[in-house]
C-alpha cells in the first residue's frame, strides 16, 4: 500500500525496476588503482623496463610489492608475513626483497609467484645481487655475509666471516652496512662495515685491502664541530661504493664526509663534504660559517649515494640524497660532476686528488619545498650493470611523506608522470586531494588523446592480459586533483578492454596565474563539448576547452580581471602541449570556496560558492548570464515556519551542494525547457529556467524552490517518467526542442536522511512528492543506476557499511550488500557511483577499488599481466681491460663464481640448462637448413652432430661436459707449451743482449735499434710470464 501511494505521489505510472531482483545484487571487484600504503623503496630494471615499488605495513594492510610496466601492466606480490618492504632488487628473471620481519623473498617475473623465502639466523642489513649470478649475498648484523642460491632455492654453505675483526679484533658489533660487486671484476667484493670498508677476493677467499678513515686532531672533519676539533675522530661508515670502472673507492660517513680512496695501496685521495674539501687535513676545510662552541650547522645524513656514469664509464659523477645543512633553504638531490676520470697509470696524485676536489660542476636537482628526500632510483637507458647507474636519463625520488618526484637527469627538470608512469603511481605523484566522476561516450573519449612533448618512455615492459571487449558505451572517466594543482582525467574502465589508456593533464597553477594556494574543491567535465571546469578553495573557477595550441610559446601572464567579469586565459597554455585541454576563461567572484560545480553537455556552467551566491555561465561567449544569492529565493512567509525545532539551520548560510542540468517540462507547462537544478546544504531545491534570447544568446531566470529537509542534498537526478531514461541536458535533446519535444520528467532528490521523487515546479513553491526516510542510517553517496535493459534503481552507500538498492518509484529496498570490507567506510562520502552500477571507492589514503553491484560475488584477484620477456636478455657483464689482465689482476668469470660459491659438485643451473637447450635447438635448425654432408672431415663432423641429435638430452649433456673437460686439458697443455716457448724465447733474448754488450765492450758494431726492440720484447715476455705464474 505504501509503495502504491508513493507511485501516485511521484507521478510515475509504471514500475521502472520490474526486471531487477534481489539475487542480481552481488559485488564484483575487478580493479584496484594506487598503492595500499606509504612507499618505502624502489627498484628499476632497464632490461625488462619495469619499475618495482615496495610499501610499508600500516593499518590498511601489510607491505606489498607492485611491479609496473607499460600502459596498465601491474602485478602485485605479497610477502609470507605482514611486514614492511625495506629493499628491492631485480636480478635477471627474479625480483628480490627484504622486509622488516627479516624475510628474504625471491619472486619470479615469469610465473608471477614467490618461488622461495628464507629467514637467516640474524638480522639482514643489506643485500647484493648481479644479473650474471644465480646467488644473492645477504649482509647480516653480526658482520657475516651468506650466499643464497636462487637457482636451488636454498642457502649455500659459502659464508664470508667478519673481515674487519682481523683489522680490529676488539670490535664487538660490526654489522655489514653495504655490499657491492666490482663493476668489472665480479671476483672482488667491496664490503662496508661501521668502522671501515674491505675489498674481499673470492678466489683468494680473504680480504685484500682495508679502508679505515680517521680524522686527526686539528682537522675539521665532516661536521666541523668546534667542540671536537682537537680530538681524533673515527666517524662511522654509512656507505661504500666502487667507481664505475673500479678505479677508486668511496666511503661515506655519518659526519657527512666523503672519502675517496686508491684501492691499490689504500691511500686517501680526498676527503670532503658537499661544501668543503680537505676536511681530514689539520687546518683544512672552510668550515661552517658562524661556527662556534655549541653553534654549528647540522647536516642531514646521506640517505643514498650513487656513483653514476655516462655512456663512457670513465665520465662519472656522484648523485647524493642528503648531506646538506638542515638550515639550507634549497634541498634536493646534489650532483657532483667529475667529468672524465684521469688515466690512473699516467696521472700524478695531485691530478687524481684535484678531480674529486674540484668537480666540473655541482648543482641541485630541486624537489618540492620543505620536503625531505629519503631515497631515489636511477633510470638507465639499457644496461643493468655498473650498479644500475650507467647513462641514466631520469631519476625517481621518494620523499619522506611517501610521495614520488620524477626528474630528468642530470638537468633536474620535473617530469610529469602523465603517460610516463603507471596510472597507479600518479596517486602519489603527488597525493590526490579531490576526485570526481564523469561519464563520457566511448567514441568521444577515443578522440581525446592529448599531444604533449615528453622525453623517452622508460616503462615499456610487460604485456596486459586479454580482457573482454567494452561492456558499456559510456566510459568511467575519473578526474583527480593533486596537491601541486595538477588535474588528470583517465579511463578507470568497466572491467573490460581500455581502448584509450592515455590520461589528460591540466596545469591549474599556470592557468590561474599563481603557484601557491592552489587547492581544488570541485571538478566537472563534459565529454560532449570537450570542456573541463575546476573550482578552487580560493574562489576561482578555471575553465578549459579541448583545442590545438596555436601559439607554441608562453606569453607573459596578464593580471586577472576584477569580480563581475571573466578573464581570458588562453595565452597561459603550456607551450609543450600541442593538443589537449587548454585554458579558456577564469571566473573570480571572491565569494569563498567553490562548493558545487556542474559543466553541462550543452554549453552551460553553474557554480555555487561558500557565501551562498551562485552564477550561470554560457560558454558560447563565454559570458555570465545569471548571478544571484540563494537566500533571495527563500519565501518570506516560510522562513519562520520551516523546522523550527532545528533553530541552528535558520542561522546557517545556505549554499549550493549539488547542481544538475536537465531538459523536461515544468509542472503545469506543455513544453520542455532547459532547467538548472540547485540543491543546497539546508535541503532546498531551486529551479532555474534557461531560455534563448536575441542574437543567439541565452538568459536565465528563477522558476521555483522546494524545501525538502534540513539535510544536505547529495543527488539530483532528472528522469523521464515514462521510460526511466535520464533526462539530462544532452545535445540531442536540446536540438529536438525546436521540434516541440516534451519530456514528462521527475526529479529524484537524495539527502543525507531520505529520498524524494517529485515533479519540477514553475511556481515559487511546490509539493514534495513521494518520500522515504533512511532511518536509522545516513546516506553518504547515491546515484540512479541501470542494470542492462531490465530497469533502473536508486543505489546508495550508507553509514552502516552497506550498499542498498531501492526501486523506482515505490522506493522499496531491492537488496543490499556489505561493502565496508572492500572500501573504507570513513570515506564513503568520497565514493562515486556510475550509472552502470560501478562503485569507485577508497580503500586507503592512496588506493582505490572499482566494483560493480551487478556481479557474481567475485573477489579481487591479482592481475594476469605478463612481465618477463625471454627474448630480452641482459648484455654481457663488463670485464677488465687487457692492460689490467697483464698487470696481474685476477679476473673471475661468473662460471668461476658458481664453483667458488656453490662448490665443485654443484650441477648446472637452470639458466645453464636453458642456454644448452637453446644452443642445441640452434644447432638442430642449422643442421636441417645446411647442405648435404660431403665426405671428408667436414662431413664427418656433421655426421657426429647428427648422432648428437639422435642421442638423449642427458647423454648429450654428459658428452658436452666430457668434451669441455678434454678441451680444458688441451688448453692446459697449450699453456704449458706456451710457458716453455716463452722461457726459451727469454733465454734467447738474454743471450742476444749479452752478445750486444760484449760487442760494445770489444769495440764492435752495436745495433741500437735491434737492442731497443729486443728490450721491448723482453719486457712483454716478463709480464706474460709473471701473469702466467699468478694465474697458476
Amino acid at each position: 500500500m505504501t509503495s502504491l501511494l508513493r507511485s501516485k505521489q511521484a507521478g510515475i505510472q509504471r514500475d521502472l525496476s520490474t526486471g531487477i531482483a534481489s539475487e542480481l545484487f552481488a559485488l564484483d571487484e575487478y580493479a584496484r588503482y594506487g598503492v595500499n600504503s606509504q612507499i618505502a623503496c624502489l627498484a628499476y630494471d632497464p632490461v625488462q623496463s619495469l619499475l618495482a615499488v615496495g610499501t610499508s605495513e600500516s593499518k590498511y594492510g601489510g607491505g606489498q610489492i607492485y611491479v609496473y610496466g607499460q600502459k596498465r601492466v601491474c602485478v602485485v606480490f605479497r610477502t609470507p608475513r605482514k611486514a614492511s618492504i625495506r629493499n628491492l632488487q631485480f636480478c635477471a628473471d627474479k625480483l628480490l626483497s627484504v622486509d622488516s620481519k627479516n624475510d628474504f623473498c625471491a619472486f619470479s617475473l615469469v610465473t608471477r609467484r614467490m618461488i622461495s623465502s628464507y629467514a637467516p639466523p640474524g638480522h639482514i642489513t643489506t643485500m647484493a645481487s648481479d644479473p650474471s649470478l644465480d646467488y644473492a649475498f645477504l649482509g647480516l648484523q653480526n658482520g657475516e655475509i651468506v650466499a643464497y642460491d636462487l637457482d636451488r632455492d636454498s642457502i649455500t654453505g659459502f659464508k664470508i666471516f667478519n673481515c674487519w675483526r682481523e683489522m680490529n679484533p676488539r670490535a664487538r658489533i660490526l654489522p655489514v652496512v653495504s655490499i657491492q660487486f666490482h663493476p668489472k671484476d665480479i671476483g672482488s667484493l667491496l664490503v662496508g662495515y661501521t668502522e671501515g670498508a674491505v675489498i674481499f677476493s673470492f678466489k683468494q677467499n680473504k680480504p685484500l685491502k682495508y679502508f679505515h678513515y680517521e680524522v686527526p686532531k686539528g682537522a675539521p672533519g665532516g661536521d666541523a664541530d668546534p667542540t671536537t676539533v682537537n680530538e681524533t675522530r673515527r666517524p662511522r661508515l654509512t656507505r661504500a661504493l666502487w667507481h664505475p670502472t673500479g678505479t677508486f673507492v668511496l666511503t661515506a660517513h655519518e659526519d657527512s664526509s666523503l672519502v675517496f680512496w686508491d684501492p691499490k695501496d689504500g691511500r686517501i685521495l680526498e676527503a670532503r663534504t658537499l661544501q668543503d674539501t680537505g676536511v681530514n687535513i689539520p687546518g683544512g676545510g672552510r668550515g661552517n660559517q658562524g661556527s662556534g662552541p655549541g653553534n654549528f650547522s647540522v647536516k642531514e645524513p646521506y640517505f643514498k649515494i650513487t656513483w653514476c656514469a655516462k655512456e663512457n664509464p670513465d665520465d662519472t659523477g656522484l648523485l647524493l640524497a642528503g648531506g646538506t645543512p638542515t638550515t639550507s633553504p634549497t634541498r634536493g638531490l646534489t650532483f657532483l660532476d667529475f667529468g672524465l676520470t684521469p688515466n690512473y697509470q699516467t696521472s700524478s696524485w695531485q691530478i687524481l686528488s684535484s678531480t674529486f676536489q674540484n668537480p666540473q660542476r655541482q648543482h641541485i636537482l630541486p624537489t618540492p619545498p620543505n620536503a625531505e628526500l629519503v631515497d631515489f632510483v636511477l633510470v638507465p637507458r639499457s644496461s643493468p650493470h655498473y650498479a644500475g647507474s650507467q647513462d641514466p636519463i631520469a631519476v625517481i625520488a621518494l620523499l619522506a611523506s611517501g610521495e614520488l618526484v620524477t626528474l630528468s637527469f642530470p638537468s633536474g627538470h620535473p617530469i610529469t608522470p602523465t603517460n610516463q608512469l603507471h596510472i597507479s603511481l600518479t596517486y602519489v605523484h603527488p597525493f590526490i586531494t579531490r576526485t570526481a566522476f564523469a561519464g563520457i561516450e566511448r567514441t568521444r573519449w577515443l578522440g581525446l588523446r592529448e599531444n604533449r612533448q615528453h622525453g623517452p618512455n622508460f616503462l615499456l615492459g610487460g604485456v596486459e592480459q586479454d580482457k573482454a571487449m567494452r561492456r558499456f558505451e559510456k566510459r568511467n572517466i575519473l578526474l583527480m586533483a593533486h596537491a601541486d594543482g595538477t588535474v588528470r582525467a583517465w579511463d578507470a574502465g568497466n572491467g573490460d578492454e581500455v581502448e584509450n589508456d592515455g590520461a589528460l593533464q591540466v596545469d591549474l597553477p599556470r592557468a590561474v596565474g599563481r603557484f601557491d594556494d592552489i587547492e581544488v574543491t570541485r571538478m566537472s567535465m563534459s565529454g560532449a563539448t570537450g570542456e573541463l571546469s575546476v573550482g578552487l578553495r580560493s574562489g576561482e573557477v578555471a575553465i578549459f576547452r579541448w583545442n590545438h595550441n596555436r601559439t607554441g610559446r608562453e606569453a607573459p601572464s596578464t593580471p586577472n580581471e576584477p569580480p563581475e567579469s571573466l578573464t581570458t586565459i588562453t595565452e597561459r597554455a603550456d607551450s609543450g602541449l600541442k593538443e589537449g585541454l587548454l585554458p579558456l576563461t577564469l571566473l573570480n567572484e571572491q565569494q569563498g570556496p567553490v562548493t558545487a560545480l556542474k559543466h553541462s553537455d550543452i554549453g552551460f556552467v553553474c557554480v555555487g560558492f561558500e557565501a551562498g551566491s551562485m552564477a550561470i555561465l554560457d560558454m558560447r561567449g563565454p559570458a555570465i548570464i545569471f548571478k544571484a544569492h540563494l537566500s533571495d529565493f527563500v519565501p518570506k512567509n516560510k522562513r519562520g515556519s520551516m523546522r523550527k525545532s532545528n533553530s541552528q539551520s535558520q542561522n546557517q548560510t545556505d549554499r549550493a551542494t549539488f547542481i544538475e542540468f536537465g531538459i523536461m517540462a515544468l509542472e503545469g507547462e506543455d513544453y520542455s525547457s532547459i532547467l538548472c537544478f540547485v540543491g543546497t546544504s539546508l535541503g532546498r531545491l531551486a529551479t532555474f529556467k534557461i531560455l534563448p534570447a536575441a542574437q543567439g544568446t541565452f538568459t536565465a531566470s528563477f522558476a521555483g524552490v522546494t524545501s525538502l529537509d534540513d539535510d544536505r542534498i547529495l543527488l539530483i537526478h532528472p528522469m523521464d517518467a515514462q521510460t526511466g531514461a535520464p533526462a539530462h541536458a544532452s545535445q540531442s535533446a536540446m536540438s529536438n526542442l525546436r521540434n516541440g519535444l516534451k519530456i514528462d520528467g521527475v526529479l529524484i532528490v537524495v539527502t543525507l536522511s531520505g529520498v524524494r521523487i517529485l515533479h519540477p515546479s514553475a511556481s515559487p513553491t511546490s509539493s514534495k512528492g513521494a518520500h522515504k526516510s533512511f532511518d536509522p542510517t545516513l546516506c553518504d553517496a547515491a546515484s540512479v543506476t541501470q542494470f542492462q535493459d531490465r530497469g533502473h534503481c536508486l543505489l546508495g552507500l550508507f553509514g552502516d557499511g552497506f550498499a542498498r538498492a531501492y526501486s523506482i518509484p515505490a522506493l522499496k529496498e531491492l537488496g543490499s550488500v556489505r561493502v565496508n570490507d572492500n572500501i573504507d567506510i570513513r570515506r564513503f562520502s568520497d565514493a562515486m557511483i556510475s550509472p552502470d552500477g560501478d562503485i569507485l571507492g577508497w580503500i586507503g589514503p592512496s588506493e582505490m577499488s572499482v566494483m560493480n553491484v551487478w556481479g557474481t560475488g567475485r573477489k579481487y584477484s591479482s592481475s594476469g599481466d605478463r612481465l618477463y620477456n625471454p627474448e630480452t636478455l641482459p648484455p654481457p657483464r663488463p670485464t677488465i681491460s687487457n692492460l689490467q689482465w697483464i698487470a696481474g689482476t685476477q679476473y673471475i668469470t661468473p662460471s668461476d663464481m658458481d664453483v667458488l660459491v656453490g662448490g665443485p659438485d654443484r650441477p648446472p643451473s637452470k639458466r645453464m640448462l636453458d642456454e644448452m637447450r637453446a644452443q642445441e635447438h640452434a644447432d638442430r635448425m642449422a643442421g636441417r637448413s645446411g647442405p648435404a654432408s660431403a665426405p671428408g672431415p667436414r662431413g664427418a663432423q656433421q655426421q657426429g652432430q647428427g648422432q648428437g641429435q639422435e642421442e638423449g638430452y642427458w647423454a648429450y649433456m654428459q658428452r658436452q661436459v666430457q668434451e669441455r673437460t678434454e678441451r680444458l686439458g688441451i688448453m692446459g697443455d697449450n699453456m704449458d707449451n706456451l710457458a716453455d716457448e716463452s722461457s726459451g724465447w727469454a733465454n734467447d733474448v738474454s743471450k742476444y743482449v749479452q752478445k750486444q754488450k760484449r760487442q760494445a765492450v770489444l769495440g764492435g758494431e752495436f745495433d741500437r735499434f735491434s737492442f731497443v726492440l729486443f728490450c721491448g720484447f723482453m719486457f712483454v715476455c716478463l709480464f706474460v710470464r709473471e701473469r702466467m705464474r699468478i694465474c697458476g
